[in-house]
């Protein structure tokens, strides 16, 4: 321990030397620095060291301790040995303890550095969460910005929203009133329509009524005129006429007992002048039109055996044809919007002209009887009319709420129409409106006319025959199944359908019954809700067209199939014509193709 003690003086004096010997050189400011440097580390050691230096003082004091009574024991040989005994005790004890204080020591320095360790850490950590907070302030400050300036965006829509509300307000209201006033304008013209129908009507009447009596007044003005030509003339009997001798009233004046021929006839023919002369300012009808022409009665019709002319007659897929009653001129419709005219010659097909003025394809096409106007429907919900020699539209018929499937010509100045609307209407081509319409119960595929009664072919498998004079149905006739098309003989006596069960009737409209010839043939299939069949002019073949792009003629007296052309149509033919002289067959399908058929 003295040894000790000596070292730790020897300790002190070198390091108070060397503070001396640094006072010595602090005149260089270069080691006055790291003196200073070495006093405040010396300062933070002794702060953070300062439990560890406590228990090495007492470690110290104890060691002292220690050594005094050793140095007693020694300057005292003479004592007990019981005493010595004991201080050899205290002092492994001392020893013991001395070794648990370092170990102490030692972890306390470990916990030391750990917790150092930690704290640099979560310094490190603290200098990253306050550099992201630095961070997340600039971020907040620009949201902060971008909100501020939507808001100010926000504030100025809202402005225009609430402007577009109250313009939006308003235009509903003014399109109430307009929808208002487009209601009571049509409500206006339907009442006036009636009226003007109304006062028709009882002007026909009149006419009718003219008519009945002029012809009874004719009938009696030559009854009296042959009286009195037989009463004044001379018999052959007699040899000389005998005078006549007339009854004379009481005031002297003479009586004729009958008007002459020479005074009534001229009266009656300025009434008959009158009565039947046509206004001619805007009429669709010319006086040339209003002739009757003879009709080409066709006493044997070819059947077709060979194509005689395959030509692309449309751009898009053909869905209507129609001869003329001249068979010299072919009409075409297709999905094109077109309606084109060709001429029939030498076995082939001419363009002739091309009609325009429809908005969307044709479905359905007619002659008149004179052949001068063409008739068509179409799906913009309307029919036209043209005449041969203008490309414009004359007529336009609309009145339709979808689109109209089938128009016919209804005697000279009328027009029939059914439409996909569940009506058939009946239109004054003089007029240009519509005269009378009939609801139906069904969609109307087609139409066909007679001189008194309209038949109507419907998707509710009936086929239903109206009076054109009273729009009332007379009779409903069942058919195989939806209706796609009709067809009227030349007489007027044979019904022809097509239906979409694959099959085509004949109905005698004679007798008024349920009996109906029924044809099929393996392999016909009806290709659209819209297949055209036809019957020929003498009412002794039918012919279709098939889904497989094949014509089928059957024999109407005995039911046979009479022949199949094929190999000349690549897609499902939409319709057929048969030509008034029973010449020449066309046949048209969706691939925009037309074939003339013969067997010439």
């Amino acid at each position: 321990m003295a040894a000790a003690a000596a070292d730790a003086r020897r300790v002190g004096a070198g390091i108070q030397t060397g503070i001396q010997t640094g006072i010595r050189r602090s005149a260089e400011p270069w080691r006055d620095h790291i003196i200073c440097q070495l006093k405040h580390r010396d300062r933070n050691q002794h702060v953070m060291f300062q439990d560890l230096i406590r228990f090495y003082s007492r470690l110290l004091e104890k060691t002292s301790l220690t050594s005094g009574i050793l140095n007693i024991t020694t300057r005292h040989p003479l004592a007990d040995s019981s005493s010595l005994t004991g201080l050899l005790h205290q002092n492994h004890l001392l020893k013991k303890t001395s070794g648990e204080l370092a170990y102490q020591v030692v972890e306390r320095q470990q916990q030391l550095k750990t917790k150092q360790c930690l704290v640099d850490e979560q310094n490190s950590r603290l200098m990253e969460e306050r550099q992201r907070l630095e961070g997340a302030l600039g971020v907040q400050q620009a949201l902060q910005q971008r909100v501020e300036q939507l808001e100010e965006q926000n504030a100025a829509l809202k402005v225009e929203y609430d402007e577009l509300l109250e313009r939006q307000k308003e235009v509903e209201s003014r399109l109430r009133e307009e929808n208002l006033r487009g209601g009571t304008l049509l409500e206006d013209m339907i009442h006036l329509k009636k009226e003007a129908a109304a006062r028709m009507n009882i002007h026909n009447e009149r006419r009718s009524r003219a008519r009945a009596d002029l012809r009874k007044e004719l009938t009696a003005e030559g009854s009296k005129v042959t009286e009195d030509s037989s009463s004044s003339a001379p018999t052959s009997r007699s040899t000389s006429p005998k005078p006549e001798t007339l009854e004379e009233p009481s005031d002297g004046r003479r009586i004729r007992l009958f008007r002459s021929a020479s005074v009534s006839s001229p009266r009656i023919f300025s009434s008959l002048k009158e009565l039947f002369e046509k206004r001619r300012g805007h009429s669709v009808c010319s006086r040339h039109e209003d002739l009757v022409f003879p009709a080409r009665i066709c006493y044997s019709a070819r059947v077709p055996a060979r194509a005689l002319h395959v030509l692309e007659a449309h751009d898009q897929g053909i869905n209507a044809v129609r001869f003329s009653s001249s068979s010299a001129l072919v009409a075409t419709g297709g999905t094109d919007r077109l309606l084109k005219l060709w001429e029939v010659r030498t076995g082939s097909l001419t363009h002739r002209a091309t009609l325009d003025g429809s908005t969307e394809g044709i479905t359905c096409i007619d002659f008149d009887h004179t052949g001068s106007r063409v008739l068509a429907s179409s799906y913009d919900k309307s029919a036209l009319l043209w005449r041969l020699d203008d490309s414009i539209p004359k007529v336009t018929l609309t009145g339709h709420s979808r689109k109209v499937t089938a128009a016919r010509f209804c005697g000279l100045h009328q027009v029939v129409t059914g439409g996909a609307d569940r009506t058939v209407r009946l239109w004054d081509l003089h007029r240009e409106a519509c005269v009378r319409q009939v609801e139906v119960k069904s969609y109307c595929s087609d139409v066909v006319s007679s001189d008194n009664f309209i038949i109507s072919g419907h998707f509710d498998s009936k086929i239903r025959m109206w009076d054109s004079r009273a729009a009332g149905c007379i009779q409903e006739l069942p058919a195989q199944g939806k209706v796609t098309s009709l067809d009227l003989g030349v007489d007027q006596r044979l019904l022809l359908s097509c239906c979409r069960d694959d099959c085509l009737q004949i109905q005698d409209l004679r007798r008024w019954s349920l009996q109906r010839l029924c044809f099929r043939a393996e392999g016909f299939k009806c290709g659209s809700d819209s297949t055209k069949a036809v019957i020929s002019p003498d009412g002794c073949y039918v012919a279709v067209g098939s889904a497989d792009g094949a014509v089928y003629v059957w024999d109407v007296s005995s039911g046979n199939l009479e022949t199949r052309l094929s190999d000349k149509h690549s897609s499902s033919i939409s319709a057929l014509s048969w030509s008034p002289s029973g010449e020449y067959v066309v046949s048209v399908d969706k691939s925009r193709r037309a074939v003339l058929w013969s067997d010439i």
